[in-house]
């Protein structure tokens, strides 16, 4: 069956992962969840992205026996895009998350969009 949401998908494996305390969790690739993928890594989010000829392996972090994410949320979906300004720009879970927005400079998490003094698409939450 095809993926109707491939972003969904992505934070769908993820979170899967994270539930059965797996260490890796391999998505297909694509340009949009690469990136996604990168600014996980650069947050501290997942320890690694290694990209294959098709797929992505993400690297999963834990702390303990607890995962690094406590949280994802997919907010502009495929049936209703949530667009932001850069005065709208949420701050998740009070500063302790991050949210990743699709710009016209790229895709970006919050704080460089609001460096950046651009919007976007909403794409998710992460905490």
């Amino acid at each position: 069956m095809a993926v109707v949401d491939p972003i969904a998908d992505m934070l769908t494996r993820i979170r899967n992962a994270h539930l059965a305390l797996q260490k890796e969790v391999v998505v297909p690739r694509s340009k949009a969840k690469k990136a996604i993928a990168e600014i996980l890594q650069e947050q501290g989010y997942v320890l690694s992205v290694t990209e294959g000829e098709r797929e992505l392996t993400l690297t999963l972090k834990y702390v303990g026996r607890k995962p690094a994410i406590s949280g994802l949320k997919r907010k502009s979906r495929c049936g209703l895009r949530q667009y932001v300004g850069v005065d709208e720009i949420p701050q998740v879970q009070n500063g302790l998350g991050i949210c990743v927005l699709s710009t016209s400079k790229g895709i970006v998490d919050g704080e460089k969009a609001k460096q950046m003094h651009v919007g976007g698409e909403l794409m998710c939450e992460i905490w």
